[in-house]
C-alpha cells in the first residue's frame, strides 16, 4: 500500500439546509460567522482567524444533510497522492476541477470506507484574516473551525482507517470489551475528527473554537435574551475527554454545532493517549452532569457523491447504555433522563 496523503487539518464542511434565511440568522447573526460569499443557493462562511475562503458552506436543499467533510493537504502534489491512495484502497473516487466549489482548487472526493463523503484539497482562495478587527468581532466571536465528530457503528475499524491515514490518537472511551469513541488529530490539538459509536454513517457535530469561556457564555446569554434558549441542547460545561469547555447548540434544521475552547497541545511525537473508562461519568462532562438523550441518539444524515442519503448501519454497542450518573446511579435511557435507584 502506498503512503497516504499528508493531511494538515480539518478544513471545511458543507451542510444542506432547508431555509437560507433562517440559516443565515443562526450562523451569522447568532454565532457571528463571517460571510465570505453568497449565492442564490449557498452561503460561504468563515471565522475571524481564518484566511482560507470558508470553513462552512450552507447549501439550500430539501432535506437537512451532510454533503461533505473536507481536509486540506500539505501541497498540490498531495492531491495526486490522495487520488492514487484511495483508488488503491478501492473506494469510490472523483477528481474535480478547480472552482467546482467556490474558492477551492482542484480536489479529490471520495466515499470513504466509513461511508462519508470526504474531500482533499490544497489550493484555495485567500481572504482577509480578521484576527485584529476587534471593531467587527462580536462578544461571542469564533476563531476557527476545530473538528468534525461523526457517528459510526464500528469505532475500532474507523480508528484503524484514520490511523492508517497518519492521524494520531489523543483520547479514547473504552472498556475491556469495546472501543466506544476515539479522538484523532493531524493538527497539534486534541482532534480533527472524533469517532463516536452509533448508527451511521451520520454527522454528530461540527465544532468551532473560541478563545475564552466568556465567548461561549455570551452565546448562551444572547440566546436567552432572544427567547431562543431551546436551541441550546447541552452545556455549557467542561468535557473530561479533551478538557474543553463546551456548548452544544442546534440550528433550525437540527444540525448540531459545538463551541469549544481550552483543549491542549498534542504535537510531540510521543504524545500519550488518554484512555477513559466508559464507567467514568466525567468522560463526557467533567462535572458529572448527565448527558441528554438527544445528544446520544440524534445526528445528521450523510449524502453520497450523487447527493443521495446513505443508508445507516445499526451500532452493536452503545456508550449511553453503560453510562452512570455522577452519584453512581445508572442513568435511564429514553427521554425521561431520571436516575434509577433509591435516592434521598
Amino acid at each position: 500500500m502506498m503512503n497516504p496523503p499528508d493531511v494538515i487539518r480539518s478544513a471545511y464542511a458543507e451542510l444542506v439546509v432547508t431555509d437560507l434565511v433562517a440559516a443565515r440568522w443562526f450562523y451569522v447573526d447568532i454565532l457571528g460567522l463571517v460571510v465570505t460569499a453568497e449565492t442564490d443557493d449557498a452561503l460561504y462562511l468563515r471565522a475571524y482567524e481564518e484566511y482560507t475562503h470558508h470553513s462552512l458552506i450552507l447549501r439550500l436543499g430539501q432535506t437537512p444533510a451532510l454533503a461533505r467533510l473536507s481536509y486540506r493537504v500539505r501541497s498540490a502534489a498531495e492531491v495526486d497522492v490522495a487520488e492514487a491512495y484511495f483508488r488503491q484502497l478501492g473506494v469510490r473516487v472523483e477528481r474535480v476541477p478547480a472552482g467546482t466549489t467556490l474558492g477551492i482548487g482542484e480536489a479529490v472526493r471520495i466515499e470513504d470506507p466509513l461511508g462519508f463523503p470526504i474531500e482533499f484539497f490544497y489550493d484555495c482562495t485567500h481572504v482577509e484574516r480578521l484576527t485584529q478587527r476587534y471593531d467587527l468581532q462580536p462578544a461571542n466571536a469564533l476563531s476557527r473551525l476545530d473538528h468534525f465528530n461523526v457517528l459510526t457503528p464500528d469505532v475500532p475499524a474507523a480508528e484503524a482507517y484514520y490511523r492508517a491515514l497518519g492521524f494520531g490518537v489523543s483520547e479514547t472511551i473504552e472498556d475491556s470489551d469495546n472501543l466506544y469513541a476515539a479522538w484523532l488529530f493531524r493538527k497539534q490539538t486534541v482532534h480533527d475528527i472524533a469517532l463516536t459509536n452509533g448508527d451511521g454513517p451520520r454527522l454528530h457535530h461540527l465544532a468551532f473554537a473560541a478563545h475564552e469561556r466568556g465567548n461561549i457564555l455570551h452565546t448562551c446569554d444572547l440566546l436567552g435574551a432572544l427567547h431562543k434558549e431551546g436551541l441550546i441542547e447541552r452545556g455549557p460545561g467542561r468535557h473530561g475527554v479533551s478538557n474543553a469547555f463546551y456548548l452544544y447548540v442546534r440550528d433550525l434544521d437540527k444540525h448540531r454545532i459545538e463551541i469549544y475552547t481550552t483543549d491542549y497541545y498534542t504535537g510531540d511525537p510521543d504524545n500519550p493517549t488518554v484512555r477513559w473508562d466508559v464507567q467514568d461519568d466525567r468522560r463526557r462532562d467533567f462535572w458529572g452532569n448527565a448527558v441528554v438523550h438527544s445528544w446520544y441518539a440524534e445526528g445528521t444524515p450523510v449524502l453520497d457523491l450523487d447527493g443521495k442519503i446513505r443508508p445507516q448501519v445499526a451500532a452493536a454497542a452503545s456508550e449511553e447504555k453503560v453510562r452512570v450518573g455522577a452519584d453512581g446511579f445508572s442513568v435511564s435511557e429514553g427521554e425521561g433522563e431520571g436516575k434509577l435507584g433509591n435516592q434521598v
